[in-house]
């Protein structure tokens, strides 16, 4: 299977990410073609070229703008220098107002109705969302009344859908990063100073492996923070795969270390997928037993993964339930509001779990008492076990008032006899 790492060890930001992706082999000109889609290239341009930092070459990319191409006053380098470092939905200097009327209805109503294929659209409609939800947070306001100077600008847009286009392009499996450099020290900026890193970022990584302080400077965006938040589905920093290829995307400033992300295409052997999970565990030996069907439904509403109860021997031999819940990093905290306000708990174990998952699809099969839902399961890309779904069959059963094992064997001799037929 296709994995794409991200190595932050100098953070991430919207454009290195851009140089990274095409110089990990996201074609130059289908990147440019699916931005024209946009209809936003009287405002921008795009430059890519090849870079070196410290000795390491790779792709340079810069979003220009062209509001500011012509003003003689400001280097558009330096202006740019200026934007990477106080993204933080804060005005960095006058030229932001040509572009301020852009709140997130615009910006979603510019994705929604361009050409670019759904899964583009609704990727990058992600990824503003995170970036969107952090500053709506930060400035306490709600989300569409936020006035983003930095989401609302073209190189934020073009940094954002730029990240979908590629994704898309390079169609990978599973998308993996490192623990995320921050970056530290404090910059000014139109409302006073702010601490780096920004706190729209900090807000965006909550739940996430950070790390800061390697330089006094902002390594990494909230642009940058969303993509990752947005697409990675387990942070590491053991690499299990083989690396096939590298990009480096080069960043815009002189630092101690290289100011570059670093990005790997690998493949793992085995066709199975694994992610990072918690389980949240408490025992409960004093509550009514008939609040757990109650409790359990309310887990699932919160986004629980799997809940699941253990009868166990307490102290001086009470007898208790262990109550175990398995969580992403994103749902934790509603889990556990349900957790301290509903049951009689006063504290929870939390431990990381690795969830190895085999590869499956969905597949409808006709039978004689009507259509039922299969699910499907590979192993090294070859199909090891299926079943049907349970609601269907229950379903079937009621239906028809016939036993439930009848309509499993009805499956299982529709399935066989597929199998049959395929060969």
């Amino acid at each position: 299977m296709k994995v794409l790492y991200y190595d932050c060890f100098c953070g991430i930001s919207g454009d290195m990410n851009l140089g990274a992706l095409v110089d990990l082999g996201v074609d130059e000109a289908y990147l440019r073609q699916e931005l024209s889609k946009l209809n936003l290239d009287a405002e921008y341009e795009l430059q890519v070229e090849k870079a070196n930092k410290k000795g390491i070459s790779g792709t340079r990319v810069n979003v220009v703008l062209k509001s500011v191409m012509h003003d003689n006053n400001h280097n558009h380098h330096q202006h740019h220098h200026h934007h990477h470092e106080v993204q933080t939905g804060i005005e960095s200097d006058n030229h932001h107002i040509h572009h301020e009327h852009r709140n997130l209805k615009d910006i979603e109503s510019i994705i929604i109705n361009s050409s670019l294929n759904e899964r583009v659209k609704k990727l990058s409609l992600a990824i503003f969302m995170k970036v969107a939800e952090a500053e709506a947070k930060v400035h306490g306001k709600p989300l569409y009344e936020v006035h983003f100077h930095e989401v609302g600008a073209v190189d934020s847009i073009i940094d954002i859908v730029g990240a979908a286009v590629c994704l898309d392009y390079l169609q990978v499996d599973q998308i993996m990063a490192s623990s995320v450099q921050l970056g530290g020290g404090f910059v000014k900026c139109a409302h006073g100073i702010i601490p780096i890193p920004a706190p729209a970022t900090v807000e965006i990584l909550k739940n996430f492996p950070v790390k800061s302080g390697i330089v006094p400077f902002e390594t990494t965006t909230p642009t940058g923070a969303a993509i990752l938040a947005a697409n990675v589905s387990m942070f590491t920093d053991h690499m299990d795969f083989s690396i096939e290829k590298i990009g480096y995307g080069i960043g815009h400033r002189e630092l101690e270390i290289p100011n570059v992300l670093r990005v790997y295409l690998g493949f793992r052997q085995r066709n199975d997928i694994k992610e990072e999970k918690y389980i949240l565990e408490t025992n409960i030996d004093d509550m009514n037993p008939e609040l757990y069907g109650y409790i359990e439904e309310k887990l699932f509403a919160q986004g629980a993964l799997d809940v699941f109860k253990t009868a166990i021997s307490m102290k001086k031999g009470r007898a208790a339930t262990k109550l175990s819940v398995l969580v992403d990093a994103k749902q934790e905290e509603k889990v556990l509001d349900v957790i301290f306000r509903e049951t009689t708990s006063i504290g929870v174990r939390k431990y990381r779990v690795e969830k190895i998952m085999l590869q499956r699809d969905f597949a409808k099969i006709s039978t004689e008492y009507g259509e039922v839902t299969i699910k499907n399961s590979y192993y090294q890309g070859e199909k090891v076990k299926y079943k049907p779904e349970y609601e269907d069959c229950k379903r079937i059963a009621s239906e028809k008032n016939i036993p439930i094992t009848k309509v499993y064997q009805e499956v299982q001799k529709r399935m066989e006899a597929n199998e049959r037929d395929k060969k």
